[in-house]
């Protein structure tokens, strides 16, 4: 069951902006706090994508907009073997759209529902392309934030990828980031602490705790602390102080100790570098080129044969959903026919809001800027080979006239 085709426009032009009519939309496979995700292809280059739309006026009306600019911000100048690589951005009346890397394994929550039995083999495989990517986002200056199984989605052959950036922090130089954001049972201790009412701030050492848990919790199917969303910061610190995780006597003693290092509530004891991690001695024979190159297949294979997702994204889609996606183009039509309207008119400062929205949204395009890119370095390439060819002709005619 498919959510339906976009419009049939030609895609040839490479001088068009890419938008919502250059994809087909296959089918729904998920949501988020910031909006809906569906798989797209998009028709001149026949590649699959995931495409996640975001409402403007429920975005306005909830006051994201800014976290879905700051994705925007960050992930136009990321891409790493293990992150949901951003592709496309652009927009239209109603939506914002970002197209990313399509990965069909399903993420690390949806594994875990399914009762899936992670070894540590393969745990501490997530362990070492996760901490790549974070090696990468630090040198990027990027706390990610929102570490857990629900961001990490593997691809197709079971490599992790680190995604959703909606909460991301970019720290300058030696600053600490002091805002609270994160998803309370993964956010580390230093992140509840306040003195006189405010943050003394905290640094990519929560990343790390973040992944600890993390792997506790695909190795036990439960996390080591007990709490939930809406637990008092007082009553998590006294859970840190006084619950020690439980280390089931079937673990290795390499990977106690590891999980140790990366759950210390001191976060300068804790492990929070890729150096660091790289000296733990269940670590020490990882051939970390080979993880970086995708060189060493992951424990775990998802099933190939079916969508590592639940079905009812598309059922709520197709059936609940009030503007499904695939009957965006004649909607939009009829409101243009319309004059504009859609029977909801805004008030003064709503409308105004979503004027801004459509003035100061991103638009990108990595196709065209790596052809971009090509073009130049190809330029740049013939250019050094004239002046080579020039260099060589006046030796040549040098040795002729000094005979």
């Amino acid at each position: 069951m498919g959510l339906g085709q976009s419009s049939r426009t030609s895609v040839n032009d490479e001088t068009a902006e890419v938008n919502f009519d250059h994809f087909q939309i296959l089918r729904a496979i998920g949501k988020g706090s910031f909006g809906k995700v569906c798989i797209v292809q998009k028709k001149d280059t026949k590649k699959m994508y995931a495409m996640k739309y975001m409402n403007k006026l429920k975005c306005v009306e909830r006051n994201e907009v800014r976290n879905v600019f700051k994705e925007l911000q960050i992930m136009q100048n990321l891409e790493h073997p293990f992150l949901v690589n951003f592709w496309y951005s652009f927009q239209d009346e109603e939506d914002m759209f970002m197209v990313v890397d399509l990965l069909l394994g399903g993420d690390l929550r949806y594994h875990l529902q399914q009762n899936v039995h992670f070894t540590e083999n393969t745990v501490r495989h997530y362990v070492c392309e996760i901490s790549l990517a974070l090696h990468y986002l630090r040198n990027k200056r990027i706390i990610h934030r929102d570490i857990k199984p629900d961001n990490i989605l593997l691809d197709e052959h079971g490599h992790a990828h680190l995604t959703d950036f909606n909460i991301a922090a970019i720290v300058k130089d030696d600053l600490k980031a002091t805002s609270i954001a994160g998803t309370k049972p993964y956010m580390a201790p230093e992140l509840f602490q306040l003195i006189e009412g405010t943050h003394p701030g905290y640094s990519f050492a929560v990343e790390w705790w973040s992944l600890g848990i993390t792997a506790y919790e695909l190795l036990r199917g439960q996390r080591p602390y007990i709490m939930r969303a809406n637990t008092p910061a007082n009553e998590i610190l006294q859970t840190f102080q006084k619950i020690q995780p439980c280390y089931p006597v079937a673990w290795s003693p390499g990977m106690k100790s590891l999980l140790r290092k990366l759950l210390c509530v001191d976060a300068q004891q804790r492990i929070s570098s890729l150096s660091e991690l790289q000296d733990v001695e269940c670590l020490s024979e990882v051939n970390w080129d080979a993880v970086l190159n995708k060189q060493i297949p992951p424990g775990f294979l998802p099933n190939r044969r079916r969508l590592n997702c639940d079905p009812t994204f598309e059922l709520e889609e197709m059936i609940l959903e009030s503007k499904p996606l695939h009957k965006k183009k004649k909607r939009l039509a009829k409101k243009t026919r319309e004059n504009g309207s859609d029977g909801s008119p805004q008030n003064g400062q709503i409308q105004q809001r979503l004027e801004n929205v459509q003035r100061d949204f991103i638009v990108f395009n990595r196709e065209k800027l790596r052809k971009t890119k090509e073009t130049i370095n190809n330029n740049v390439e013939v250019t050094h080979k004239a002046i080579e060819d020039g260099q060589n002709n006046n030796d040549t005619a040098s040795l002729c006239l000094s005979g």
